[in-house]
């Protein structure tokens, strides 16, 4: 993390709380360098869930859910309304999730990331969870892996990361928050020998290089992405996933605690 780059995303931080007069209760990185593979040029994703004040959320008209910026070379950053985030965790978007597990944080209220983490793990409906990692699996698959030619090296990583979760939540049976961090992601899934050795072998050349260039996917990455996709998809892959109103109220209950909590007129 270069300490230029990091501190232009403090300052865009402090940015959002003095202009849009809000508080941002957690602030992290959401791309490659807090998944763990990241390139000695990767992108600074900064993501954030911010609070309104509590007049605010009592207005007739809603006030827009999203506060982002123009990405600015290798600055990328934007945040979600907490009121957002929530009804997302509800409906499974595992978005809100990683960024609960990032391992790499700039700012945010502890007490906010431990409660609504315990949140996700209460409330989080796991069928849609795999669901999105499939889903995503599956069209970044078709989107990098093309088996009858190169793929770009650097992009197989993306479709492990979903293969390697879902491997992980089927391991996890009771579950529905895998760790964020691709690293330990494969740590815990307790991946064959082979499919180690090729993934560390490929982090080890993205962690040194700009660029990769394209080659064949290592015959063991590629069995492993299909059978896992294969494995979720019989899993995850059919049946409706019904609201849960229990999960809502909960998540409600969160919600208004949090706003009377860092609204500034308390």
């Amino acid at each position: 993390m270069a300490d230029g780059c990091v501190a232009r995303v403090d300052a865009l931080l402090d940015a959002v709380e003095a202009s849009h007069g809000v508080r941002i209760a957690l602030a992290i990185e959401s791309g490659s360098r807090a998944w763990g593979f990241s390139s000695p040029d990767s992108d600074y994703d900064g993501r954030f869930i911010y609070v309104r004040p509590l007049d605010d959320y009592l207005g007739v008209w809603p006030r827009r859910d999203v506060i982002e910026f123009a990405p600015d070379g290798e600055i990328d950053v934007n945040g979600w309304d907490v009121a957002k985030a929530l009804a997302l965790l509800v409906k499974g978007n595992a978005v809100v999730i990683e960024w609960l597990m990032s391992p790499i944080a700039y700012r945010g209220d502890a007490a906010f990331r431990a409660g609504l983490l315990a949140l996700a793990r209460q409330v989080a409906p796991r069928a849609a969870i795999g669901r999105h990692y499939l889903k995503l699996g599956e069209r970044q698959a078709a989107w990098f892996l093309d088996r009858d030619s190169p793929a770009p090296l650097k992009k197989i990583f993306y479709v492990l990361r979903s293969a390697a979760t879902l491997r992980w939540l089927r391991l996890h049976p009771e579950a529905s928050v895998a760790p964020m961090n691709y690293p330990a992601l494969m740590a815990e899934c307790a991946p064959p020998a082979a499919v180690t050795r090729a993934s560390d072998d490929l982090l080890h050349r993205k962690a040194r290089s700009r660029e990769m260039g394209a080659g064949p996917v290592p015959p063991a990455l590629a069995a492993f992405i299909d059978g896992e996709l294969g494995e979720a998809s019989r899993i995850f892959g059919t049946g409706p996933v019904p609201p849960d109103d229990a999960a809502r109220r909960a998540a409600e209950d969160f919600f208004r605690a949090v706003v009377r909590r860092f609204d500034p007129g308390r």
